[in-house]
């Protein structure tokens, strides 16, 4: 069972964490291109969640939602 638990540190430790371990490394050698990547980051995700509002806008501008107003019956 011990084996199990090392199995799991094991992953996580050398290769899901590992893209984090040379961002930290990197940072030690090259704030800036630290900090770029990380800015990259931000803005690929500020790039997503625009996208998604405008889905939902458009879904929305459809009347595709069924905004009917239910309520369970034990309220």
């Amino acid at each position: 069972m011990k084996d199990f638990f090392y199995a799991i540190q094991d992953l996580f430790v050398d290769v899901l964490f590992a893209p984090f371990d040379a961002l930290r490394a990197l940072e030690l050698e090259n704030w800036w291109s630290a900090n770029i990547i990380s800015w990259i980051f931000i803005i690929i995700g500020m790039v997503a969640m625009v996208y998604w509002m405008l889905e939902l806008k458009k879904f929305d501008n459809n009347n595709e939602e069924d905004k009917s107003v239910t309520s369970h019956s034990y309220l």
